[in-house]
């Protein structure tokens, strides 16, 4: 959790053709501003309620002087920054620089057209292992980036990715023009973050009863077994969701335009055009009897960020597509 002299809205241009959008939340969600220094909830305490011993956790925080809240410039909080208590560098995209997701084992096509750019193994494997059963840890689809010539409107599209450790799918909602493009816009369905009540493929990834009121909570994915800390995603503003997730939350307001993931795909070629993934890691807190710093009742979940990644095709790489297309 964070709270910010101003809402930080901060947008990191990494690639000529990438942005990622990363919002900063307060208890109050409104519209985001900019702030040079941001007082955030100690990004440390974000694993010690599920992972540490609360009073050895106590102990330590206490006698290093550390507290609940730190003021860290925006570049300390997405880079990195010594932390006082471990003596280690900690920063939200810090784990991740010069990293690669991947290899990527996929078709060519050349059996089986429908199956161009269909992933046959992600890092050497065939499958995951996050997940106890067989349908969940299957990997399904492409990486997102191109699908199978000659789309079919009724058919759905699926997609593997590391992020959110699994597979999915998105529906198509309607044709629009990018850039002079005709393109096809599929969005994530209700039904891929629904709960097993409404959608029995949802099981497996359901491996948190208490939380999720005996598996009936819909809008969250539990990544505990797959990142090693308690992390719960879900889409912005707990889209999709089910009403306990907004619950004590000041100021959501779920746009399934805004903030649903989204890809514009040109339907002959099968080139994806524009992708925009947007997601909403939240951190599980609870009430603790030796961790003073934790003053909470019942179990919380608690939204540490927005992360919001958009690519679209260049006009001069449009143009050149656009030839090939009409």
């Amino acid at each position: 959790m964070l709270k910010c002299n101003q809402q930080c809205c901060i947008i990191i241009t990494s690639y000529p053709l990438s942005q990622i959008i990363f919002i900063i939340l307060g208890d109050v969600m409104v519209p985001c501003l900019c702030c040079d220094q941001c007082e955030l909830y100690f990004l440390l305490f974000q694993g010690v309620y599920s992972l540490l011993d609360h009073r050895l956790a106590n102990l330590f925080i206490q006698s290093s002087g550390s507290t609940l809240f730190q003021k860290r410039t925006v570049k300390e909080l997405l880079w990195g920054y010594k932390d006082p208590m471990l003596g280690s560098t900690l920063g939200v995209f810090y784990p991740y620089n010069d990293t690669i997701d991947g290899p990527y084992t996929v078709f060519t096509g050349k059996d089986d057209i429908n199956k161009v750019a269909t992933i046959e193994r992600w890092a050497g494997e065939p499958s995951l292992s996050y997940w106890n059963d067989t349908y969940c840890n299957k990997i399904n689809g492409t990486d997102g980036s191109s699908f199978h010539p000659f789309l079919n409107k009724k058919e759905p599209l699926y997609f593997f990715s590391s992020d959110i450790c699994r597979s999915i799918s998105a529906e198509y909602k309607g044709t629009v023009d990018l850039k002079g493009i005709d393109v096809y816009r599929y969005m994530l369905p209700p039904e891929a973050l629904a709960s097993p009540v409404e959608n029995p493929d949802n099981q497996c990834y359901c491996t948190n009863p208490v939380l999720t009121r005996n598996c009936t909570t819909a809008g969250l994915l539990d990544l505990t077994a797959c990142k090693g800390t308690p992390v719960f995603l879900s889409l912005p503003h707990f889209l999709y969701g089910s009403n306990d997730l907004h619950q004590g939350v000041i100021g959501l307001n779920p746009n399934f335009d805004e903030h649903s993931i989204a890809l514009d795909v040109e339907p002959i070629t099968g080139f994806t055009l524009r992708f925009a993934k947007r997601l909403q890691v939240n951190m599980l807190y609870g009430p603790s009897d030796n961790f003073v710093s934790y003053l909470l009742v019942g179990l919380v979940l608690f939204a540490s960020c927005l992360i919001g990644s958009i690519v679209v095709c260049t006009k001069p790489s449009n143009s050149k597509l656009s030839l090939i297309v009409k």
